[in-house]
């Protein structure tokens, strides 16, 4: 398997982004205690309700939105060099398994986003903040790629296990 430091030109250095991590701090401190209102208000079930399908709304915007910066179209290899994002700064420890233009499976070992989200006091809404955003994100960037996923580290799991998987015809709907 190529490393990704091999990389010459990261997605992440050509367009300049943030890493993901940094991100998902500064959102989780905007959203705690807009959360915190919520769950106050209208109790914990609608609220979490709320905060997922909102998420999950922005997650395949955002999917959207990469797409459209992607030269040439995307693919399952475009959607690959992505990665540099979340694992900036640390964020992943990966080992990427298989890499193919039809499947890409990696494991995390180490969740950066986890450990933040249980040391701001959101670890029972991490799965919420974060983890369920890649499933649909990834139907945002190409309806073609889909997830399967089976365990996180977020929810108490030694590890994540990723399966990407790149389809001749769209899968699903990025609303």
């Amino acid at each position: 398997m190529t490393d990704k430091n091999e990389r010459p030109d990261s997605r992440a250095a050509m367009d300049g982004e943030i890493g993901i991590l940094a991100r998902r701090r500064i959102e989780a401190g905007i959203i705690a205690p807009i959360y915190k209102e919520m769950r106050e208000q209208i109790g914990e079930e609608k609220a979490q309700s709320i905060l997922d399908s909102a998420i999950r709304k922005a997650a395949i915007k955002a999917g959207k939105d990469f797409a459209a910066k992607t030269p040439g179209g995307t693919s399952l290899r475009t959607f690959e060099e992505l990665q540099d994002l979340w694992t900036q700064d640390d964020a992943l420890v990966i080992d990427v398994t298989k890499a193919t233009d039809e499947e890409f499976h990696y494991t995390v070992k180490r969740c950066r986003y986890a450990e933040s989200y249980h040391e701001m006091g959101l670890g029972h809404i991490g799965h919420l903040l974060s983890c369920n955003r890649d499933g649909v994100f990834c139907t945002g960037y190409d309806p073609r790629i889909t997830l399967e996923r089976t365990q996180t580290i977020m929810e108490g799991a030694s590890h994540c296990d990723f399966k990407y998987r790149f389809h001749k015809s769209p899968q699903g709907n990025a609303e």
